[in-house]
């Protein structure tokens, strides 16, 4: 992997392309993030470099209601992270990944990436948490087909057959069932860069992307093989 960056949802809006056409996009603020870490082989056992996003507020030390213990973060202790970040020579951030660049040692430590890493026509990868739509149904969470609607019918949005009576009486595992949807994390591949504004750090990718808005999103080169 050669390029990626961490961007925040802004919304869909259209553009027109030079043929007239109308295009559908997704505007992302990507960036700017800053190099917190290079990771190498001697210290780590891999090369990776980890960067942080959004600028965070490093005075407040968040504390349990008795005001003593420390809450511990995903990423460590408030204090340790902002002695992380202050060795790096950066402010502190809200959110920090690392992405396992084929150029990591190429990185320096508070250098910036910004949004014209990529460029019109580029296809990536976008992965967010998809937005949560509660406990739902098994017509709307899986698509499964409704009962007839007429009157006397005792069966419309509910769940159908779940299985044999006398055998093998009992419901298989894996079975589509109502439930929670969405709140999970989703990957859109293969999406096309179709503008780039590289003074306000913002991506225009062709289609949707997951999550709400303000959502975190991870933009990657695509894995895609002939992408």
């Amino acid at each position: 992997m050669k390029k990626a960056i961490l961007a925040t949802k802004v919304g869909m809006t259209q553009i027109f392309a030079e043929d007239g056409s109308l295009i559908p996009v997704t505007v992302l603020q990507a960036g700017p993030c800053v190099v917190t870490q290079i990771k190498t082989v001697e210290n780590d056992g891999y090369e990776a470099v980890q960067v942080g996003f959004v600028d965070k507020k490093d005075k407040i030390i968040n504390k349990d209601a008795s005001g003593k213990k420390e809450i511990v973060h995903a990423h460590g202790t408030t204090k340790a992270m902002q002695g992380h970040f202050k060795k790096a020579g950066v402010t502190s951030k809200r959110y920090v990944r690392e992405f396992k660049f084929e150029n990591a040692s190429e990185y320096a430590l508070a250098q910036e990436i910004k949004a014209d890493i990529f460029a019109e026509g580029d296809k990536i990868d976008a992965t967010a948490i998809s937005k949560g739509k509660g406990f739902q149904g098994a017509i709307k969470r899986l698509g499964q087909h409704r009962g007839p609607m007429a009157h006397g019918s005792k069966f419309h949005r509910h769940q159908g057959s779940n299985g044999a009576c006398s055998s093998p009486s009992r419901v298989f595992k894996g079975k589509g069932m109502p439930g929670h949807m969405g709140h999970k994390q989703t990957t859109v591949k293969n999406l096309e860069v179709v503008r780039v504004d590289a003074e306000k750090n913002l991506l225009l990718v062709k289609g949707a992307v997951p999550g709400p808005k303000k959502a975190l999103v991870t933009i990657k080169e695509t894995t895609k093989a002939n992408a």
